[in-house]
C-alpha cells in the first residue's frame, strides 16, 4: 500500500499556501477511513510516508477527539461517534431524503405498504423517512425510531454486506439484544441468515422487531453512498405470503439500482 490514494494525495481544491503536514495527514486518515471499513497502524504509516509513531500520535488525537474508535480485540481502528454525527449532520443538511423520496413514493403506490429508508449506524438501525400505506390496517411509521440492527430486515440487508471479520468487530460477543422471540439473539444465528440474503439480495423479517409485523429490506451498495442505507416496505404479517415478498423484493431492487445511480 505505498501509493495514496488520488483523493488522498492530490486533493480536490487549490494547494493551501501555507499547508499544515499534521493537520493534512489527520484529513488523509480520514478519507482513507472513508474506502476502507478498518485501519491498522503500519496501514496508516505506510499510506502517509510517515514513521509508525508520528502515525500512532495523529490516530491518538482522532480518537481523543472521537473521529475514530479502537477495536480492544484486534487493535485495528474503525469510525468513530463524532465522524458518524458529522456525517449525520451532513446528510440531513445535504437531505438525502429529498433525493429518494420519489422512489419511496412509487414503492408506497406500488405495494400499498409502508414504507421507510433507513441507515446503519453501527450496530443501530435509524429510520429517517417513512411513508404509511393507505391501508385501514397497516404498520405505523417507524421515521425517527432506532432499533438494534439484528432484530429488523433492514438492518440484516445492510450487515449482508460486512465480512466475517468486520461483523465480529461489530459483534464480539455470542449474545445479541432482541426486542421479541422472535428476534435473532445470538452471533452464530445472524451469521447464518446474512448468507441467505446474499444469496438472495433482499433481507426478511417476521415479528423479529415487533409483533404482527413483517418486512422486505434492500440494501444500497456501500459504492455508491458514504452512508449504509436501505429502503424497507412493512406490513401487517396477515398479508404476507411468499410469492409476494418476492414481488416487493423486486421492485425494491429496481428502485435500489434506479437511485443508487443518483448517489453515486
Amino acid at each position: 500500500m505505498k501509493n495514496a490514494s488520488a483523493l488522498g494525495a492530490g486533493g480536490v481544491g487549490p494547494r493551501p499556501q501555507y499547508p499544515i503536514e499534521s493537520v493534512d495527514n489527520a484529513l488523509r486518515i480520514l478519507l482513507l477511513l472513508g474506502e476502507r471499513s478498518e485501519l491498522r497502524l503500519t496501514e496508516v504509516a505506510d499510506y502517509l510516508g510517515v514513521a509508525s509513531s508520528t502515525a500512532h500520535r495523529l490516530l491518538a488525537m482522532l480518537h481523543y477527539r472521537g473521529f475514530i474508535r479502537q477495536d480492544g480485540r484486534s487493535k485495528t481502528y474503525g469510525p468513530g461517534t463524532a465522524l458518524t454525527g458529522v456525517a449525520f449532520s451532513i446528510m440531513h443538511n445535504f437531505d438525502v431524503r429529498q433525493t429518494l423520496r420519489p422512489f419511496l413514493e412509487e414503492l408506497n403506490g406500488e405495494t400499498g405498504e409502508t414504507v421507510h429508508i433507513a441507515i446503519l449506524d453501527g450496530t443501530t438501525v435509524r429510520f429517517i423517512d417513512a411513508i404509511e400505506s393507505p391501508r385501514a390496517v397497516r404498520v405505523a411509521s417507524r421515521l425517527g425510531r432506532s432499533m438494534p440492527a439484528n432484530c429488523t430486515s433492514t438492518g440484516k440487508a445492510m450487515l449482508a454486506a460486512f465480512s466475517t471479520e468486520r461483523l465480529h468487530q461489530l459483534y464480539p460477543d455470542e449474545e445479541l439484544p432482541g426486542l421479541t422471540e422472535n428476534s435473532i439473539r445470538s452471533r452464530t444465528a445472524l451469521e447464518r441468515e446474512l448468507v441467505g440474503i446474499r444469496r438472495r439480495g433482499y433481507a426478511t423479517s417476521s415479528e423479529e422487531s415487533e409483533e404482527g409485523v413483517s418486512s422486505v429490506s434492500v440494501a444500497f451498495p456501500a459504492e455508491h453512498s458514504a452512508m449504509r442505507l436501505s429502503f424497507n416496505i412493512a406490513m401487517p404479517v396477515g398479508r404476507v405470503k411468499r410469492p409476494e415478498l418476492k414481488r416487493i423484493a423486486e421492485l425494491m431492487r429496481g428502485a435500489v439500482d434506479r437511485a443508487a445511480a443518483l448517489l453515486h
